[in-house]
């Protein structure tokens, strides 16, 4: 079936193309659903920055998805997904699903998180590419998602899965704000 990727850095409007993307769905009898991983501590629905929230199940894998008979399915903060779940995306596309998966692109340090790299390996039929507000210098390309500890740029050395207890902060910045370490 199809495939589309909604990419880009926080605050750029990921979930708000998404949710819009399927909020046609609910008026006719087509199955679907919209998923996000059980990770995600900090929300319960899909939710976006200026107050639009949808329904979503917390799945700690995209097989729950497969043989249901859904239309379509959506996928939001995919980057908290294993890279692996590439494959399930692969079969639900087998299956016939349509597939719109939304999330960050790149990690702390500028490169591509490995579910994305994976999920462009499978030839989506459309990658939509958000851009952010830089939160330094305000211009209107922020393409990055930079990840703060205590304010400052993290390092390698950060856990796999950050707290979200207030000791990092995110901020979205430029190619110039950025700050790779």
């Amino acid at each position: 079936m199809k495939l589309t990727l909604i990419l880009g850095p926080m605050k750029s409007g990921k979930s708000m193309d998404l949710i819009s993307t399927f909020a046609p769905y609910a008026y006719t009898d087509r199955p679907f659903a919209l998923f996000q991983p059980l990770r995600n501590v900090r929300d319960q629905q899909i939710h976006t920055r200026n107050g639009i929230q949808c329904e979503s199940k917390k799945v700690t894998s995209l097989k729950e998805a497969l043989g249901k008979g859904y239309f379509a399915i959506g996928v939001d903060e995919a980057h908290m997904f294993p890279p692996e779940e590439a494959d399930v995306v692969a079969q639900l596309l087998a299956e016939g699903v349509r597939v719109v998966v939304c999330g960050l692109d790149t990690d702390p340090w500028g490169e591509l998180f490995q579910i994305v790299r994976r999920l462009l390996e499978l030839g989506p039929d459309e990658v939509r590419y958000k851009r952010a507000a830089c939160d330094d210098c305000r211009s209107l390309n922020a393409i990055y998602t930079q990840v703060l500890h205590h304010g400052e740029p993290v390092g390698r050395d950060v856990p796999p899965c950050l707290p979200d207890d207030g000791t990092y902060s995110y901020k979205a910045v430029c190619r110039t704000c950025f700050v790779r370490k």
